[in-house]
C-alpha cells in the first residue's frame, strides 16, 4: 500500500483549490499539484476536473475521496492511540519467573505497579522451565544465573547474598555452629544441582567443606519449608529469609560467612524501542527495591 499523495489529495478537495491546500500544508502550489498528478498516474484515473475557476471531483474521485477520508481518520486514530500508549502504559504485561520469586517478591511489586498504572493488567507465569519469550509471547522474565540465549536483552535487577539458615528448634536440638568446621556435625538441605564441595567466604578468609545431607530439593520455597520444619540447615538468599527471620521462625547460621550469591536479571526480547509497559515495570521494580529494604 502506497499512501503517498493521498493526504494532499484530501486536503485539496477539502480546501477547494491547490493554492488554498498549499497554504494549509505549507508547501509550494506546484508541489501540491504535482503530488495529485502523480497519484492520478499511479491509480490510472482522473480524480479531479480542473478549470480556471474551480476543481470538481470526478465520479471515481468522489468514491476515492470518501475512502481516503475514512482511511486517514483511522491512521490519525492509530497515531493518537500510540501517543497515549507512549504517555502511559496500558494493556497486558506478561511476566515469567520462578516460584520462589513469584511467592516472595512479585505480589508487592505487581500490586504497586497496578496502583501506579491503572490501565495495566499483569499475568504472572511461575515455572522452573526456561520459557521461550518470543515464541510464547512473554514480555518480561526475571531470571537468576547465566543468560543462555544471547539474543535476549538482560538488565541487572539485584544481587542477593546466600546465607545459611536454620530453625530455632533445630539449633536447640543440635547446637549452634560457632565455626565453619562445626558444620560437619550437622545435616543440610541441599539443592539437587549443588556441588559436592561448598565454599564459604568471609571478609578475611575462605574455607571449603563437604556438607552431609539426606534431603535434596530443586527450588528455594521447598528449601525454606524444610528449614522451617527443623529438618536441617539450608542455603537461602536474604529476600526469601527476611520475613521469617523477623518473625523469629529462622535464624542466620554463621552470619559472618557467605555461601555465594544469587544474581537476578530482567530479561526481555530485543526490540528497537523497549515497550513502555516493560520499561515502566523495570523502573518501578528497581525503585521499589531501592526504597524498601524488605523486598
Amino acid at each position: 500500500m502506497n499512501l503517498d499523495g493521498i493526504d494532499v489529495f484530501v486536503k485539496v478537495v477539502q480546501a477547494g483549490s491547490f493554492t488554498a491546500a498549499a497554504k494549509l500544508l505549507n508547501m509550494p502550489t506546484t508541489t501540491v499539484s504535482g503530488k495529485v498528478a502523480h497519484l492520478e498516474r499511479r491509480l490510472g484515473v482522473t480524480l479531479l476536473q480542473r478549470t480556471t475557476r474551480k476543481l470538481n471531483l470526478t465520479q471515481a474521485g468522489s468514491k476515492f475521496f470518501s475512502r481516503c477520508v475514512k482511511a486517514l481518520e483511522e491512521v490519525e486514530a492509530g497515531e493518537s492511540e500510540l501517543t497515549a500508549i507512549k504517555a502511559e502504559p496500558q494493556g497486558l504485561l506478561k511476566i515469567t519467573t520462578v516460584a520462589d520469586l513469584g511467592h516472595s517478591l512479585m505480589p508487592d511489586l505487581i500490586r504497586g505497579y497496578l496502583k501506579k498504572y491503572p490501565q495495566m493488567q499483569v499475568e504472572l507465569i511461575l515455572t522452573t522451565r526456561v520459557v521461550d519469550l518470543i515464541g510464547e509471547g512473554i514480555d518480561l522474565a526475571i531470571r537468576t544465573g547465566s543468560l543462555e540465549d544471547s539474543t535476549l536483552i538482560a538488565k541487572k535487577f539485584y544481587n542477593d547474598e546466600l546465607g545459611l539458615w536454620a530453625s530455632p528448634a533445630y539449633l536447640k536440638k543440635n547446637g549452634i555452629p560457632k565455626a565453619v568446621k562445626d558444620l560437619k556435625k550437622h545435616q543440610f538441605i541441599k539443592f539437587s544441582s549443588s556441588p559436592r564441595l561448598f565454599k564459604a567466604m568471609s571478609d578475611k578468609d575462605s574455607e571449603k567443606l563437604v556438607m552431609p545431607s539426606r534431603i535434596f530439593v530443586d527450588d528455594m520455597e521447598t528449601m525454606k519449608a524444610f528449614v522451617l520444619g527443623g529438618d536441617g540447615i539450608g542455603t537461602l538468599p536474604g529476600t526469601l529469609a527476611d520475613k521469617e527471620e523477623k518473625a523469629g521462625k529462622i535464624v542466620r547460621v554463621l552470619p559472618g560467612w557467605r555461601w555465594g550469591a544469587a544474581n537476578f536479571y530482567f530479561v526481555y526480547p530485543p526490540q528497537r524501542f523497549v515497550s513502555l509497559k516493560v520499561q515502566t515495570f523495570i523502573e518501578h521494580a528497581l525503585q521499589t527495591r531501592a526504597e524498601r529494604k524488605d523486598l
